[in-house]
């Protein structure tokens, strides 16, 4: 597989609409390209999958370890990958450039393009974009000139390509046809979005246009893979994924763990009355707080969570699962497992890269293992139960509790990456597997 990075200084660029638009400008061209997000982000791989029409990855050292990440490329579904960074290019955990895109470059050996905004400068952004591509092992080795005029554009390029090393690919005009909305957890999801589509293909089209797509292909090179996944055996355990808009936020390489193990029904708790039959019921992450009143509607999907965690039901739950879960989101009535409420606050509460200690043994393995994980919420949730979970921001001093437990249920903020925490997947097949046999002995 060769791949590109698109990244740039900063966020709020407009990468993920440049990034769309060179994805399917190559699909178009017919080059077998996917997509991958660096990064714990889940909406954009969801915008990228649109674009390439393949499931789409993600890239992120902290959560699946180095050769974790090589072999979620190696999950990949083509022979093209591009590739869009998080954040600025050198941002990584707390103030270091570890875990950060440019980190990831180096690990993996691909080429990366920098979109650059030039905002209120002219010759003053030739030292900016030279200092960035001129940084110990930086890979930068092109550039796309952003919402920038025709004119500004001709004059930056013979400036740019004269004083560095980098070729300038073209530009993008500043575009409002294609702007996505964002909301409290980064942009709208793609399935929200009613005129995506058109909106790439306006993308697609200048990028046809404006940008040298030949010289891109030739800068994309031969990526680092790794194959290894440490899996202890093949199971017949049947599980259902909660997939819908409320539910949204997964990280593929996990779905595509369980899929290659187990048995997986996916399934809607906004509109599906009943769970399907199953063995582990995995509730992700996503937004049941803005669609709390329809789920809250559907008392016979409730209802039928509720009974299926009573009976001894294995369910494993994360941020927006762990939510859904509560007796109330807001003043809405959801599934009531747990006592207590989740609310929706004006500020973030958690972000960023943490590290999970066991306290006790559970449905992830036994007391004192460790785990890497990520969380994102501006929620809270009042919850009168013992905690399972010892978490530590990574690289910082703030350290909490969170994670519960009621009978085969394990519920919480963090996020995992299978990927890098596969002592803990096998633990969950292992635990489910005890569990539904011990329910086979008691019938």
């Amino acid at each position: 597989m060769k791949g590109i990075m698109i990244t740039a200084p900063g966020s709020g660029s407009g990468k993920t609409m440049i990034t769309l638009g060179i994805t399917r400008r190559l699909l178009n061209m017919g080059v077998d390209v996917c997509g991958f997000k660096i990064g714990p982000d889940y909406i954009d791989t969801a915008y990228l999958k649109l674009a390439s029409k393949k499931d789409a990855g993600n890239l992120d050292i902290h959560l699946q370890g180095r050769v974790g990440m090589k072999t979620s490329l190696s999950m990949a579904e083509g022979e093209a990958a591009v590739i869009e960074g998080a954040m600025g290019y050198f941002d990584g955990i707390y103030n270091t450039f570890d875990n950060s895109s440019y980190d990831m470059t180096k690990e993996i050996k691909v080429n990366a393009v920098l979109v650059y905004t030039p905002k209120g400068e002219m010759f003053s952004a030739v030292p900016k974009i030279k200092g960035m591509a001129e940084f110990e092992n930086s890979t930068i080795k092109a550039v796309i000139l952003n919402k920038t005029p025709e004119k500004i554009y001709k004059m930056l390029k013979p400036q740019i390509e004269k004083y560095t090393d980098l070729k300038v690919l073209g530009y993008i005009p500043k575009i409002d046809d294609v702007e996505i909305k964002s909301r409290h957890l980064g942009l709208v999801q793609s399935i929200e979005v009613e005129d995506l589509e058109e909106k790439i293909s306006i993308m697609e089209g200048i990028v046809e246009k404006n940008i040298d797509i030949e010289l891109l292909l030739k800068l994309m090179k031969k990526i680092e893979i790794e194959k290894k996944i440490d899996c202890v055996y093949k199971s017949d355990i049947k599980v259902a994924v909660a997939l819908d808009k409320a539910f949204s936020f997964y990280y593929n390489e996990n779905l595509k763990l369980l899929e290659s193990y187990c048995k997986v029904e996916y399934f809607s708790p906004l509109s599906d009355r009943k769970l399907p039959d199953c063995d582990l019921l995995y509730l992700g992450g996503g937004y049941p707080e803005i669609f709390r009143k329809e789920l809250s509607l559907n008392k016979a999907m409730l209802g039928d969570v509720k009974s299926y965690a009573q009976r001894g039901g294995c369910i494993y739950a994360e941020c927006g699962g762990f939510m859904y879960l509560m007796g109330y989101i807001e003043e809405s009535k959801l599934v009531g497992i747990f006592k207590g409420k989740s609310s929706l606050t004006n500020s973030l509460q958690r972000f960023g890269y943490i590290n999970v200690e066991l306290k006790e043994s559970c449905m992830l393995g036994e007391k004192g293992d460790t785990l890497t994980a990520h969380e994102f919420h501006k929620s809270v949730t009042e919850i009168n139960e013992k905690a399972v979970f010892n978490i530590k921001k990574t690289m910082g001093s703030e350290d909490w509790e969170c994670g519960y437990r009621y009978k085969n249920v394990l519920a919480g903020y963090p996020h995992i990456s299978f990927l890098g925490n596969m002592k803990a997947f096998n633990n969950m097949l292992k635990f489910v597997e005890n569990a539904k046999r011990e329910g086979e002995l008691c019938i």
